[in-house]
């Protein structure tokens, strides 16, 4: 490794480091362990996978010290500074300084760009996800404990995505927009020129809905201005059609192209009464934003709707120690994530005890975990109740593949849906004839009964809500909870960044101020 290169930092504080940590022993604790225990934190192995990042680099200009901006990366995420709030604190906070070792310094050790220069390598490199799993190491050491059986307990939180929702006519005019703004680049014209040639009206106004200029409660009139715009988007592809192949197959032209069909596709249907109206019904995987493309509309719950994603961590119920994030978009059922924690988690060790909320019931890896004897602790899916007979009045014998009703009365479990569900239907005429009909279903033809394919998983469950010592063991996911609300109130509801992935960045940085913070607390 080259001298230059390495963060060559002493380990024993200066007089006047110690007088600064001295002011901090109230407020800025993270300061001084930070300080202190800089070298633990970037030790060898995790220096020489920072180097690594500038494998490319020139050699006749040697990069920052990586370990250096990677500290400067965990200030950012303590003190949520963006990366010229953090140039300037590296310049004129004395905490900023002593913890990066350039204290008494009148120029910042980087520049904006050096610092997201090396985010994007460290994001590409995937060595955040590294990080987070030092800061792991790290809280062992001070510890004294492994991870040879694990408890795990997963919890989810909306994040608002950092683009602009818009609304079909506003995301048809924007992609159309971008389409122009790119031919024109290339045809090396102005925009407004192109517009007037392609006799495109709508775009180059203040916005598209200004341009239409109709009253949007009125149907009618709402129904004119999709065929008005879908007239601009014909010019603008009869004008294209006219500069040939040759020009549309530039490489941004063709990716501008592809995100206007892709759009149009996604929000605009042929009118059964001709022309074209906004489509019926949501696209799946629609997409809601132009500036962020892995942006969706998703739920948290029946009454709480995203615009955006939904992070999720892995907790270490015996540390609090936080092993696993991911980031994923706000459409995607919560379970799916579960693909993504559990390669991150099963390096630590073996899990014995999964902790989760229903969102992560329906996962491969809850079932496989309970099929192979290790403890699941969640509420079961309860159905909703229309009569006062419900699931639980039932007794279902899996084994024997029969359902025994409150009145006695027993019916055969029978496979639907390829086997992943079975259903119990109760004789017609008994159920009309039953003393208990109006308490239990208003069916013409009787009472059935539909378990999902994980019944057996679903009676156990009832334990954690049925009895005292399941919903105490059931209350143990609130370290999980907590540990999701500090890093919420930290980062804030709002994503930082565009994309899955450079928000997974943001999530795990932030973690890590969790795990150090837990680091802190046992080293004192």
């Amino acid at each position: 490794m080259s001298d230059h290169r390495i963060w060559d930092c002493p380990v024993t504080l200066s007089p006047k480091e110690k007088l600064i940590c001295k002011r901090l022993k109230s407020n800025g604790k993270l300061f001084v362990f930070l300080r202190e225990q800089r070298h633990r934190i970037f030790d060898d192995s995790i220096t020489e996978k920072l180097f690594s990042l500038y494998a490319d680099h020139p050699r006749g200009k040697p990069p920052i010290p990586p370990a250096q901006l990677a500290m400067a990366t965990l200030l950012q995420a303590y003190e949520q500074k963006s990366d010229a709030g953090a140039t300037l604190d590296a310049m004129f906070d004395a905490r900023w300084q002593m913890v990066l070792n350039c204290l008494g310094s009148d120029e910042p050790p980087f520049s904006q760009g050096v610092l997201c220069d090396f985010r994007h390598r460290l994001v590409k490199a995937n060595l955040d996800e590294a990080l987070l799993e030092q800061t792991v190491k790290v809280a062992r050491e001070f510890g004294g404990f492994g991870h040879a059986q694990l408890r795990i307990a997963l919890d989810s939180a909306p994040l608002q995505g950092h683009g602009r929702v818009e609304d079909t006519f506003n995301l048809v005019a924007h992609a159309m927009e971008l389409v122009v703004d790119c031919a024109a680049k290339i045809k090396q014209v102005d925009k407004e020129l192109l517009l007037a040639d392609a006799q495109i009206k709508l775009l180059g106004k203040s916005s598209i809905k200004a341009a239409l200029d109709i009253d949007w409660s009125e149907p009618a009139e709402k129904s004119e201005a999709i065929n008005t715009l879908m007239f601009d988007v014909n010019q603008l592809q009869r004008w294209l059609d006219a500069q040939g192949e040759l020009f549309k197959a530039h490489k941004e032209l063709k990716e501008s192209l592809s995100l206007l069909e892709t759009v149009l596709s996604q929000n605009i249907e042929p009118d059964p009464d001709g022309g074209s109206r906004v489509k019926q019904g949501v696209s799946a995987d629609r997409r809601i934003s132009i500036s962020d493309s892995e942006m969706r509309h998703g739920r948290k719950s029946k009454s709480r709707t995203i615009n955006g994603y939904k992070q999720h961590i892995a907790v270490d119920l015996d540390t609090k120690l936080i092993l696993a994030t991911s980031v994923r978009p706000a459409n995607e059922p919560e379970h799916k994530a579960s693909e993504y924690l559990k390669p991150k988690i099963t390096p630590y060790g073996k899990v014995i005890e999964l902790s989760i909320d229903r969102g992560y019931l329906a996962a491969d890896w809850t079932n496989a975990l309970f099929e192979s004897g290790q403890t699941v602790i969640a509420k079961p899916w309860t159905p909703v109740a229309k009569k006062e007979f419900t699931k639980k009045a039932f007794t279902i014998d899996l084994e024997k593949g029969v359902v025994t009703c409150p009145e006695g009365e027993r019916a055969n479990l029978k496979n639907i849906q390829q086997g992943k569900k079975k259903t119990a239907r109760f004789n017609t005429d008994t159920c009309k004839r039953c003393p208990s009909q109006s308490r239990c279903t208003d069916s013409k033809i009787g009472r059935s009964l539909t378990l999902n394919g994980n019944e057996k998983m679903m009676q156990h469950l009832r334990y954690y809500v049925e009895t005292p010592q399941g919903r105490a063991d059931a209350r143990e996911r609130v370290k999980v909870e907590h540990s999701l609300a500090s890093i919420c109130n930290r980062k804030g509801h709002k994503a930082r960044y565009s994309g899955v992935r450079l928000n997974e960045f943001d999530l795990n940085r932030t973690a890590m101020i969790t795990n150090l913070h837990i680091s802190m607390n046992l080293a004192a």
